[in-house]
């Protein structure tokens, strides 16, 4: 069994390569190179994160390569992140870097030729009786990423090997400590790669410029100030709205006249909501759901580590509606709802909340 193992420079990922190291495997390993823009603008600590991977690839005699998928991540996911704040909408970068570059572009130009592919996600894969794969949760659930991983394709899920996915973060942090593995210190990053020291607000501008609006509160109408454009703010958005008198969340958005409503109050009822509308779905392996109905279900619709109960209201293939057993803060259009089953064991995949109430 041939096997192309993503490295990053992390614990996570040199712990994966212990680990199937341990199991008789030697996996040519691949570092994906997406963390500097143009003129080296986007600092990502490549070079150390390079170094780290590097040193992990010697310890265990195996071969590595640096793979610059930099131009291929400016077109599809900042494109993708533009076109959804263009839209109003509230995108997530890390799941379609999953999806469209460590498993798309990764997939397309190498990993076609391997028979699995191994990462350090914290998720987990298992086999049904009818030879089904299906993409399981990790036992830690501060950590579990399956919510990262709702958009790959099938066949992708069929090849995914996840080796510290069974794994606490603190048995990873011992394994790589009693190894001496080079980045067993290392902190963990925050999100995606390219905002370490890029500001979202900065990424906003940079691709859609500014454009004078107005804030407006929700309940009485009033004008409550001004703001840059509509697109530096996203549903249930609390911090960094720079007015006094609050607190204020972002409930509504118009982006046509380009007014973002706000609503005063710690627990005030606009930022919350018990149903909202999906788009067109991806099922990881099939869809569950093949019949019209209500389902019972557990959900996400941000990375945490928290699976709320909800009822799927399937009318059709791709027309879902969700209703929450408790009313959600910041249900956000464009955000990713996950899908999974009553004991968040299996992830069946997800989709994008609805726009219907920007």
């Amino acid at each position: 069994m041939t096997i192309a193992g993503l490295i990053s420079g992390g614990v996570d990922s040199a712990v994966m390569v212990h680990r199937l190291f341990e199991q008789g495997h030697r996996p040519d390993l691949f570092y994906i190179k997406i963390g500097s823009g143009e003129e080296g603008a986007w600092d990502c600590s490549e070079e150390e994160d390079w170094e780290m991977a590097t040193a992990v690839a010697r310890r265990y005699g195996l071969q590595i390569e640096k793979v610059d998928l930099q131009r291929d991540y400016w077109e599809r996911v900042v494109g993708y992140m533009a076109d959804r704040l263009r839209r109003g909408l509230t995108p997530n970068s890390d799941v379609m870097c999953n999806r469209l570059i460590k498993f798309g572009c990764f997939e397309e130009r190498y990993g076609h030729a391997y028979d699995r592919i191994a990462t350090g996600h914290y998720a987990r894969t298992e086999r049904d009786a009818e030879g089904r794969t299906w993409l399981c949760t990790a036992p830690d659930p501060v950590k579990d990423q399956t919510d990262f991983l709702s958009q790959l394709p099938p066949a992708v899920v069929r090849k995914a090997m996840f080796p510290v996915g069974e794994l606490t973060k603190d048995e990873v942090r011992r394994i790589a400590a009693e190894q001496h593995l080079a980045p067993a210190r290392r902190r963990d990053s925050q999100g995606i790669c390219f905002l370490g020291k890029l500001p979202f607000a900065e990424l906003a501008r940079q691709q859609l410029g500014e454009r004078e609006g107005i804030f407006v509160e929700k309940e009485t109408g009033n004008v409550l100030g001004k703001h840059r454009g509509y697109w530096f703010f996203t549903i249930g958005q609390r911090k960094g709205i720079g007015l006094g008198g609050g607190p204020w969340y972002v409930v509504k958005k118009d982006i046509r006249r380009n007014i973002v409503y706000l609503s005063r109050g710690y627990q005030t009822q606009a930022a919350y909501s018990d149903h909202f509308a999906l788009a067109v779905p991806n099922w990881l392996t099939e869809n569950p759901y093949p019949a019209t109905g209500d389902y019972a279900v557990k959900l996400k619709i941000r990375h945490t580590p928290e699976f709320f109960d909800a009822t799927l209201h399937v009318g059709g293939p791709d027309r879902l509606r969700v209703t929450v057993a408790e009313p959600l803060q910041g249900v956000a259009p464009g955000q990713f709802c996950t899908l999974y089953d009553t004991q968040a064991h299996r992830c069946f995949g997800g989709a994008e909340i609805g726009n219907s109430e920007i």
